[in-house]
């Protein structure tokens, strides 16, 4: 065998294998689909052979997807039971301005751990988005939220002093800030803008939301604007990524319009 019959045996089998894993992701995401849509509530995935069929795709294949999903942490292969899911994922919308609290009261009891809070000198970039004058302190609240009795988040929220102070006074650990926010200004939010992100949880954030060290997370930044303009409240929100999916509905502006 020549040299150049080496290198293109090793390039066929190089493609291969990433055919192979190409091919597992497109199974996987598919499979993920159904397993966060409750599909397998009730009992286990298909087996191997039925996904062979169903997929049309090899056994090793198959297997690969299954790892992908287990390595997320979603199954779990249990002998003389076949791939049974483990982990729920809780959708969160993008589509409308809501605390935590009203945005999964379908899926249990949403609890704030008040680590931190009170009257900070802000980062000038803090102050900017929240467009106050140099100087002006800011409220500073930090919670652990946690959903059915698991960590879910860490909030780091940024408020408006004339709003922050009288937040400050009422029950933090049940109630969210925004429910909270409109009473105290007297009017409801309007807007927000947001920024999601991927983040790897360092190891004291680890340990925070009990996940393991460098696990993916979801990075939120909120800025929330009560319904006259005004920019009240930033928030910086990391999520376990493996408790939570965000999504929404996106249209198309009109072309022609």
């Amino acid at each position: 065998m020549t040299r150049n019959d080496i290198s293109s045996a090793a390039l066929s089998l190089t493609d291969a294998r990433r055919l192979r894993a190409d091919r597992a992701r497109q199974v996987a995401d598919v499979l993920r689909r159904r397993v966060l849509s409750g599909e397998f509530r009730s009992g286990p995935l298909p087996s191997e052979a039925d996904l062979v069929g169903e997929f049309g795709a090899s056994r090793n294949t198959v297997r690969d997807a299954l790892d992908l999903l287990r390595a997320e942490g979603l199954v779990e292969r249990c002998p003389g039971v076949g791939t049974i899911v483990v982990s729920q994922k809780y959708p969160h919308g993008l589509e409308r301005l809501l605390g935590l609290a009203e945005t999964l009261r379908e899926h249990g009891e949403v609890v704030n751990q008040v680590r931190t809070t009170g009257l900070i000198d802000p980062p000038r970039e803090i102050a900017a988005r929240l467009r106050l004058p140099a100087g002006e302190p800011v409220v500073y609240i930090e919670r652990l939220r946690r959903l059915n009795g698991l960590p879910l988040s860490l909030d780091l929220t940024y408020v408006a002093r004339d709003l922050g102070e009288p937040l400050l006074e009422h029950d933090l650990a049940s109630t969210d800030i925004f429910v909270l926010l409109e009473r105290i200004a007297g009017q409801s939010l309007g807007h927000g803008e947001i920024t999601v992100e991927a983040v790897n949880a360092d190891p004291h954030l680890a340990a925070t939301l009990e996940a393991p060290r460098g696990a993916a997370l979801l990075m939120v930044e909120r800025l929330a604007h009560l319904a006259d303009g005004r920019p009240v409240d930033l928030e910086f929100i990391r999520f376990r990524g493996d408790r939570i999916t965000m999504g929404g509905t996106l249209r198309r502006p009109d072309p022609w319009s």
